[in-house]
C-alpha cells in the first residue's frame, strides 16, 4: 500500500513540476466589478449650413468662319513632275535628246 501510495505522490509531483517549468509567469488580478456610474456630455451637434448653387455663366459659341479661296495655279515641283503653268515636265524632259540615254 505504502508502494502504492508513494508511487502516486511522486507521479503527482513530477505533473507539478512539469505544469510549473510550463507557465512560469505571475499573474495578479484585481477586479472591482462594475465601474461607477459616470455622466458624459453629449457630443455637440453640427448642423451644415444650405448649399448656394449658381447658375452658370450663359456661354456663345460663334460658328466656325469659312473662308472660300481662289483656285490658285502652283508652279513648281509636284512630286517627281515641274509644273510651268502650261505643262508638265519630268525630271530630263527638257534636256535635249542627246542620245546618252
Amino acid at each position: 500500500m505504502k508502494t502504492k501510495l508513494f508511487a502516486a505522490l511522486g507521479a503527482g509531483a513530477l505533473v507539478l513540476a512539469a505544469s510549473q517549468t510550463a507557465m512560469a509567469g505571475v499573474v495578479v488580478g484585481l477586479n472591482v466589478g462594475v465601474p461607477a456610474p459616470v455622466y458624459v456630455a453629449p457630443a455637440p451637434v453640427y448642423v451644415a449650413p444650405q448649399p448656394v448653387y449658381v447658375a452658370p455663366r450663359p456661354v456663345y459659341v460663334a460658328p466656325p468662319v469659312r473662308v472660300a479661296y481662289a483656285p490658285a495655279v502652283v508652279i513648281g515641283w509636284h512630286g517627281d513632275r515641274y509644273w510651268d503653268g502650261h505643262r508638265w515636265y519630268g525630271r530630263n524632259e527638257w534636256h535635249g535628246r542627246r542620245g546618252w540615254y
